[in-house]
């Protein structure tokens, strides 16, 4: 019979028996815990039911899907509807500004409320923070739709981001969301807004849990405040830092068609039509239902890659990362 040598250099012991211990702590633990479990149980059967139970209707993409012949009796076209995509004419278009929306999205958006953190860390004035928290938190709570209505109202031809605009430039301008090269600032900036109240409370939770000392320390040797958070809040809040990062990365190809479709028009697709918008377009405004899966999927699998990628570099870097 196999043997396993126990861990604490005792006689060795039947391999059978380790499955057998086991299988008496996990059912230990689920008799003692049973209500934490029950309490798991709606958690998984959603994942289960909406999140994985849907993963087979990829196999769409490789067939040419006709929703009255149904899933079984439409034609299997294999790899054709990724030779269009990547074959025709909105390809690199689509690709290019899904980069460079999140490219501005991590440069700006990513680094904006770790900044504001920094800042709400350093004031002393509670009353006077939280007053700041609360109106920055605030826009996390309006709607999106209420949100693009504001912006549409404030780049129009009359909106006051325009006049401001004009009196700084000296040029007229009509409304804004018409110019291609006003989507991605109007776009980027106004995603600021909305969320950098929010995403920094993160940020702070992870700064209260710095040891106090270090900063006494820090002021003993007359270390200034700019210095402090970059040698001692920076390097303390890093992990959660790297995490955000890596899940931010890992979207890279992927951008939020809401807001866009609330945004965008013909004139300015050059700059602000991406891949969600574009499969949203085709898939339920044109009902190409098979080509537009297909697209879906090529952005899942490549932001699944960048995650994967950069989880590891991180790994290697640093000792945080996701797994």
């Amino acid at each position: 019979m196999e043997t396993v040598r126990d861990k604490n250099g005792g006689a060795p012991v039947p391999a059978a028996a380790k499955p057998k211990k086991t299988g008496r702590i996990i059912k230990k633990d689920l008799k003692k815990n049973w209500f934490v479990y029950l309490l798991a149980v709606p958690v998984v059967a959603w994942f289960l039911i909406f999140c994985y139970g849907p993963m087979w209707g990829v196999l769409i993409a490789f067939k040419d899907f006709k929703p009255l012949l149904g899933f079984n009796a439409s034609e299997w076209v294999g790899l054709k509807h990724f030779a269009d995509f990547f074959g025709g004419p909105y390809f690199w278009r689509v690709v290019k500004n899904t980069l460079m929306l999140n490219v501005w999205g991590i440069v700006f958006g990513f680094t904006a409320p770790i900044i504001l953190a920094l800042l709400l860390n350093e004031i002393r004035a509670e009353k006077f923070k939280k007053t700041v928290q609360t109106i920055t938190y605030m826009p996390h709570f309006i709607s999106l739709v209420v949100v693009c209505g504001i912006i549409h109202i404030f780049a129009a031809d009359e909106g006051i981001v325009t006049q401001i605009l004009q009196l700084i430039t000296g040029k007229e301008y009509s409304s804004l969301l018409g110019y291609s090269s006003f989507f991605r600032p109007i776009y980027t900036f106004s995603g600021i807004w909305q969320s950098i109240g929010w995403d920094s409370i993160i940020y702070l939770a992870a700064m209260s849990s710095i040891d106090t000392s270090l900063y006494e320390a820090a002021e003993i040797d007359g270390v200034g405040r700019i210095k402090k958070m970059w040698h001692i809040t920076l390097p303390q809040i890093s992990p959660v830092i790297i995490i955000l990062f890596i899940f931010a990365i890992g979207g890279l190809m992927s951008s939020g068609y809401e807001k866009i479709i609330l945004l965008y028009n013909p004139l300015i697709y050059d700059t602000a039509d991406v891949i969600a918008s574009y499969v949203y377009r085709r898939g339920l405004r044109e009902a190409s239902l098979s080509y537009s899966t297909a697209v879906g999927l090529v952005s899942s699998i490549v932001n699944f890659g960048l995650l994967w990628m950069t989880n590891t570099l991180a790994k290697r870097r640093s000792e945080t990362s996701l797994w």
